[in-house]
């Protein structure tokens, strides 16, 4: 079996998660936790960083945070991961969806600002839907596959229309934009270290931003808001996100790794599309320029998805469709999608995800490559 993303062990995890465990620190106080935290907070260039169980948890108190309420709005592209639009809806707000740009699979940026325009209005320093007449907040921007848009229009857009900005850059770690580090563009933004991530702790999340207030307030937040050192009185309804220490401990070790497993991701990347660029329809994310992608999970539009998808499984190579499209979940059908060519349902047809972990060997990237040659030779 050839998986398609997991996570590479090959560092300080076990010596780091020994400690842990030798010391009996491996709930959410130690000092693994506080490290991590201090780790990704130097790397992205963020001034504070804040831990949690999982980057679900991190984007849910990042929209509390952002001023996000019952009955609220909250744009986010089409094609993201259902997290970003759970997340939403746990603080009570809904979800408007934006198409997604048919070449980097990013929000469409021109339909963002159609929409603003067209069917906005700005009332008491906030946009306003004008038909529903509800307080559009915040907008996501979503990194999809580690890839990013043009952030300084996204920027422009965002300020013009009064929208605090929380990045979802759950799969973006280590990308950047001009230099600058996905996660840190916004009010907040979120990290991931699911199984599948380009660094894992198993479970785990981050919350990143620039300010001090707020990220003390979502560390209170994400221990339960315990007001007390000494007494269990708690201020207010505070929520169980806080990450443990013997999973830190582990992230700070793949952080030792990051570096080099973007190298790997990149190669193979280029390797794929040397050798599948012949496909009849083969087409990967553009990158424009300025961004520099971390290539979290090589994804590409082919002919005859799911037929492909099916033979490589029979060969023992896992590859994976794309995410169904927010608006075509039944919890979502009934928000808003914004749209002309429904370009979402099109991505999401046509594209499958290839073997990409960062210990994947060049003889098991060729072997996919040759079992994809040996099924559309056959078409």
């Amino acid at each position: 079996m050839i998986p398609l993303s997991v996570p590479n062990i090959s560092g300080n995890e076990w010596t780091y998660i020994k400690e842990c465990l030798d010391t009996n620190w491996v709930s959410s106080v130690g000092s693994y936790v506080t490290k991590f935290e201090k780790t990704l907070a130097d790397y992205t260039g963020a001034k504070y960083a804040v831990a949690t169980s999982n980057g679900t948890a991190a984007l849910h108190i990042s929209l509390q945070l952002a001023g996000v309420e019952r009955g609220d709005l909250i744009i986010i592209p089409n094609i993201t991961f259902v997290a970003t639009a759970n997340a939403i809806k746990y603080t009570g707000a809904d979800p408007i969806m934006i198409d997604v740009d048919s070449n980097t699979w990013q929000m469409d940026l021109r339909l963002l600002e159609e929409f603003l325009q067209t069917q906005t209005e700005i009332r008491e320093d906030f946009s306003y839907h004008k038909k529903l007449n509800r307080r559009i907040r915040a907008i996501v921007p979503v990194h999809v596959l580690g890839n990013m848009c043009d952030m300084d229009q996204f920027i422009r857009i965002a300020q013009t229309y009064r929208l605090t900005i929380v990045e979802d850059s759950t799969e973006a770690l280590g990308s950047k934009f001009r230099g600058k580090h996905a996660g840190t563009f916004g009010l907040f933004g979120t990290s991931s270290f699911n199984g599948n991530k380009i660094i894992s702790t198993g479970g785990g999340g981050m919350i990143l931003s620039n300010d001090e207030k707020l990220a003390a307030k979502a560390k209170h937040l994400t221990t339960q808001a315990k007001a007390d050192p000494n007494e269990y009185y708690h201020d207010e309804t505070g929520y169980n996100y806080r990450l443990v220490n013997i999973l830190a401990a582990m992230g700070v070790a793949q952080m030792e790794q990051l570096d080099a497993f973007i190298k790997r991701k990149k190669e193979v990347a280029q390797m794929y599309k040397n050798e599948l660029s012949f496909i009849e329809g083969f087409k990967t994310q553009e990158v424009i320029e300025g961004v520099e992608p971390n290539h979290w999970l090589f994804t590409a539009k082919v002919p005859r998805k799911a037929e492909l998808i099916a033979f490589l499984r029979s060969k023992g190579i896992e590859a994976r469709s794309f995410w169904v499209p927010m608006n075509r979940l039944p919890m979502m059908e009934k928000d808003l999608y914004f749209t002309h060519n429904d370009i979402s349902q099109e991505v999401y047809q046509a594209c499958v995800s290839l073997p990409c972990s960062t210990s994947i060997k060049d003889e098991e990237v060729n072997q996919v490559i040759q079992f994809v040659k040996d099924f559309y030779s056959k078409l």
